[in-house]
């Protein structure tokens, strides 16, 4: 099987998550969340997932080219989307996905409302538990890709786990030219 995490992973968007506490609030994007989120909570702070559950200014993330290469060769039925965004935001990454050419079933795309390395790790030892016996997972929060390779490693689980990155070369090449274009060059 492969699971892939949605943001920064398969997709880049401008959602948000909006958490309150005590009357103040804070806007906190797909990808620092994924880095944040469990420490705001345990601070007491209250996520807000009704922007998140949206796919907003969506475009294909630095895995997704690997996941359409994977589909063509296996399929999706044994594909997953592990999220840490709300279970409510499924239809709107299934309909992002679809629309792009990559048909991953609505009922493998999880959302944990986790942000949390270990409820991915987790939920990957479910699914060996299952059955799946070699598991290919991406993700491009470094704590993620950490905890699931410990939890690979302790269970013997085979499989391949990596992080998701943004093409350096691409962005350093993509902001030259748009300073360049500015200054008239």
């Amino acid at each position: 099987m492969a699971a892939w995490d949605f943001d920064d992973t398969l997709a880049t968007t401008k959602s948000n998550v909006i958490f309150n506490k005590g009357g103040e609030t804070k806007v906190v994007s797909a990808e620092d969340f994924a880095s944040q989120g469990a420490d705001l909570i345990a601070e007491g702070w209250v996520p807000d997932f009704s922007e998140f559950n949206k796919v907003t200014g969506g475009k294909p993330g630095p895995m997704f080219d690997n996941a359409m290469k994977r589909a063509k060769k296996y399929g999706t039925e044994d594909t997953f989307i592990l999220t840490a965004r709300s279970p409510d935001s499924a239809v709107a990454i299934k309909e992002f996905l679809d629309a792009l050419g990559l048909n991953i079933p609505i009922e493998n795309i999880t959302g944990l409302a986790n942000s949390t390395g270990e409820a991915k790790a987790m939920w990957l030892l479910d699914k060996h538990a299952q059955g799946y016996n070699d598991i290919a997972f991406a993700d491009d929060a470094l704590q993620n890709v950490d905890a699931v390779r410990k939890v690979f490693d302790e269970f013997d689980i085979k499989g391949k786990v990596e992080q998701a990155k943004a093409k350096f070369s691409q962005d350093v090449e993509a902001t030259f030219v748009e300073q360049m274009l500015v200054e008239g060059q």
